[in-house]
């Protein structure tokens, strides 16, 4: 738990808002929150979307475009998933996932809602829940 928190910032909080004592935008001051954060970027980051890292991020969007089925849309995005996080967050361990399908999206599109759960050992993070959610057009 003191690995944790911390009296300085961490990170900034995305998506971004504005600060309040901490400076120009608000900031992260515990680790877990800044990598919950960090992880949930990387899995909706596509490639080519970041600026001198061509290959950063899960490149899910192009799953939604190309989805046959629910199985194998679980199957590559797992894969996805796995090989960015091994790749960019290696203290990272995903433990468990699953998906589920919207189709009464208020935006006349199909919402897939992908919940990860993860560990990270190194600083006594366990059974973290992540969920995001894709839009399919």
């Amino acid at each position: 738990e003191a690995l944790q928190k911390s009296s300085v910032p961490i990170g900034i909080k995305t998506p971004l808002r504005p600060g309040t004592t901490e400076g120009v935008f608000a900031m992260h001051f515990n680790i877990a929150d800044a990598v919950h954060d960090n992880l949930r970027n990387l899995i909706l980051t596509n490639h080519g979307e970041r600026v001198m890292l061509a290959d950063f991020g899960a490149n899910l969007r192009p799953l939604t475009t190309e989805l046959v089925s629910a199985d194998d849309f679980d199957a590559a995005a797992i894969d996805r998933i796995r090989t960015a996080a091994a790749l960019w967050m290696p203290f990272v361990e995903l433990e468990d996932y699953s998906s589920t399908v919207d189709r009464t999206d208020i935006r006349n599109t199909t919402a897939i809602v992908l919940t990860i759960t993860y560990n990270v050992p190194s600083l006594g993070i366990k059974r973290r829940a992540l969920q995001v959610t894709l839009h399919v057009l």
